[in-house]
């Protein structure tokens, strides 16, 4: 771990300025710790800003969820709010690191933690994320865990949070505050694909500070889920995943919001499965006709062909545990 000074926001204003100097926000320190120690990340300046009032979870007006970017990963799966109106966000969580980590992990952080590429994190290889311009090692060498959605040239590495399928999939919006004021940004808009600039991962301006991530309401009744499917059951990142929410109402499907993690260098809206999906009445040969699109623009790697199929098959199986079988 290389030097640097540490400081404490004493509010939101001292964090964003403290941040348009190029410090580095820090609350769980569940990924900017590790990362530190393994030398890929050498901030200057490290800002705590874990005393900030931004750790409620709140109902908007409209009948949404407004979660604070200090909330804990735990807390806000446990809320009643967010479990009984959305319970894949919860579900998300819970299927996400430890329980240890989750006590101490915000939402703010989770959606803005790095790749878990081993590439990214051995600095001794080719990785256009960490060393723009340096190659990147994974598309010719070991690439099961990486990306067959949404890659590029420079760089097929996945982002490996949970909840931010979940809230790709309900069409959540990022806020935000900076040197400008306020704003938001959609959910789907926040993370980037890497393109020919991978060291670009979202969409955050100089300075700005992630304050919360609000998921608008939804047509009730709603059902929802998660599903992972990973090597082993305990502390694993997904393979692949699926956030899938449902409103069926005079027996048809009326609202579809469908997302995918662990194929995608974002987390990956299924659109064509949701269009898919709508006006058609629930049934098994829907789920698996829906599922079959999944993959349509997967481009797979040498050593990750699987996730193809795998992707569509874990689609269909939680649509069907979400919408149920007939």
């Amino acid at each position: 771990m290389f030097p640097f000074t540490y400081t404490k926001a004493a509010d939101t204003r001292a964090a964003v300025a403290a941040g348009q100097r190029g410090g580095r926000f820090i609350a769980g320190g569940t990924t900017l710790v590790d990362l530190m120690r393994e030398t890929v990340e050498r901030p200057d300046t490290v800002v705590d800003i874990s005393g900030l009032p931004l750790g409620e979870i709140t109902t908007t007006r409209s009948g949404g969820v407004r979660i604070g970017a200090l909330v804990r990963m735990s807390d806000a799966a446990a809320d009643r709010r967010v479990r009984n109106t959305f319970p894949v966000i919860s579900q998300a969580l819970e299927l996400s690191a430890s329980a240890q980590l989750r006590n101490m992990a915000t939402i703010g952080g989770n959606i803005m933690q790095r790749t878990r590429c081993t590439y990214f994190r051995d600095v001794s290889a080719a990785c256009n994320k960490r060393a723009p311009g340096s190659g990147c090692a994974a598309l010719e060498g070991f690439n099961r865990s990486h990306a067959i959605l949404g890659g590029s040239s420079q760089c097929v590495a996945t982002h490996p949070s949970d909840v931010a399928v979940a809230f790709a999939a309900l069409e959540a919006s990022v806020h935000l505050l900076g040197p400008d004021g306020e704003r938001g940004v959609p959910f789907t808009e926040f993370l980037l694909r890497p393109g020919n600039t991978p060291e670009r991962e979202h969409a955050l301006r100089p300075g700005e500070l992630i304050t919360a991530v609000e998921i608008p309401a939804h047509p009730r009744p709603l059902r929802s889920g998660y599903l992972k499917v990973r090597d082993r059951q305990s502390y694993e990142f997904a393979l692949t995943s699926a956030a899938v929410a449902l409103h069926l109402g005079g027996g048809v499907v009326r609202a579809a919001k469908v997302a995918a993690g662990g194929v995608g260098t974002v987390p990956w809206k299924l659109t064509a499965v949701e269009q898919r999906l709508l006006g058609e009445r629930p049934s098994d040969r829907l789920w698996t006709a829906a599922a079959a699109v999944a993959a349509d623009d997967a481009e797979p790697l040498a050593h990750n062909e699987f996730k193809v199929e795998l992707l569509k098959r874990t689609v269909e199986r939680q649509l069907r545990v979400v919408g149920g079988t007939r």
